[in-house]
Formats: structure tokens, C-alpha cells, sequence
């Protein structure tokens, strides 16, 4: 349901979807830690999904550094979108 929502955010440029795109992995990245964030307020001691969680949230960091190099403006309209904090680009 959510996920449709910000396919057709993504692909307002073409119609097809663009799956390997940085814009779709984020917002799957994304999807998957608010997930993982709802699952660990229930399961405080899950150890292993604590673990899953920062490796997530790794990747998605890596992404957005990735991104707001190669497209500031693209970078900004998407964490505007996702509602998420901007990050020190290094």
C-alpha cells in the first residue's frame, strides 16, 4: 500500500518503474526501518534485528550520500517526501 504510493512518486518522469534506481532503494530501505523501528519497540531484546536494523540504516546513509553528490535537488525533494532528517555529507 505504502510502497505503491512512492513507486509512482519515483516514476513521475516515465512510466515504467525504476527499481534499481537510488530513489526507489531508498524509499524501500525506508519502508523496511520504519518496519523494523515498530518491531523493536514491541521486542526491545532482539538483538539480531537491532543488528538488521543498523545495517539498514547504513545502507540507506550510503545511498543518500550517493545521491545528494550527484543530484542535490533530487536529494532534497526525496527526504522531504520520506520525512526524514538530512545528514552530514562528508
Amino acid at each position: 500500500m505504502v510502497k505503491t504510493s512512492f513507486i509512482s512518486i519515483i516514476s513521475q518522469d516515465d512510466k515504467e518503474e525504476k527499481k534499481g534506481s537510488a530513489e526507489f532503494q531508498i524509499v524501500s530501505f525506508t519502508n523496511k526501518i520504519r518496519g523494523l523501528t515498530l518491531h523493536l519497540k514491541l521486542h526491545k531484546k532482539d538483538y539480531l534485528s537491532q543488528r538488521g536494523l543498523r545495517k539498514l540504516l547504513g545502507k540507506r546513509q550510503r545511498l543518500l550520500s550517493y545521491l545528494a553528490k550527484k543530484n542535490r535537488v533530487r536529494y532534497k525533494e526525496l527526504i522531504g517526501r520520506l520525512d526524514i532528517r538530512e545528514s552530514r555529507i562528508r
